[in-house]
């Protein structure tokens, strides 16, 4: 098979095999009208961003992979939130325990602040302790379920330490377990 060679000159665009569409056409084909001015494509600028922004929170809240921050991706990351969300944990009442100690070191009696301080260090020792025993179990899970994980177990406590101290009904991503799920 011999194919034929044109010879055209530089400038020869050949044709596109249809019709070119009247701009009316094209319009009525369009899905909303080109902004008339500036602030009106400002506004729809501004539409689109919050509802892209209500979109990857709720994604985010549903724990959906691709909504996630960087510090929430992974297989890792989620057997650690379900590890944590799986107990209760301490840091809360710590929280709760602080807000009422604030009051309580401003009586002026020293068997109270002597008593608050001794409430203050139990609750300061309970969050020790509990973020010591949440390391353990995420040592051990991790490593039984992802042996050849390359994420830092230090990074990895951090963040299951973190999680803990917050208030359940405030994580994020939502819990996926309830209290007393097995993992």
């Amino acid at each position: 098979m011999e194919q034929e060679i044109v010879h055209a000159s530089r400038g020869y665009t050949p044709a596109k095999g249809r019709a070119t569409r009247k701009r009316t056409e094209a319009q009525r084909r369009r899905s909303e009208p080109p902004p008339t001015n500036r602030r009106e494509a400002l506004k729809r600028a501004r539409e689109k961003a919050r509802a892209e922004r209500s979109e990857a929170y709720e994604g985010m809240k549903a724990g959906d992979e691709r909504y996630l921050l960087p510090r929430d991706k992974g297989p890792e990351r989620a057997l650690v939130r379900d590890i944590v969300d799986s107990r209760r944990t301490v840091g809360p009442y710590f929280f709760a325990g602080a807000f009422v100690l604030l009051f309580l070191f401003q009586v002026p009696r020293a068997e109270v602040q002597l008593a608050a301080n001794l409430i203050w260090l139990l609750l300061a020792l309970a969050v020790i302790v509990d973020s010591f025993l949440i390391s353990r179990k995420v040592k051990k899970m991790v490593m039984e379920r992802f042996p050849k994980t390359t994420q830092s177990m230090r990074s990895l406590y951090f963040y299951a330490i973190m999680r803990a101290i917050s208030f359940r009904k405030l994580r994020m991503p939502k819990t996926r377990v309830n209290i007393g799920d097995k993992i």
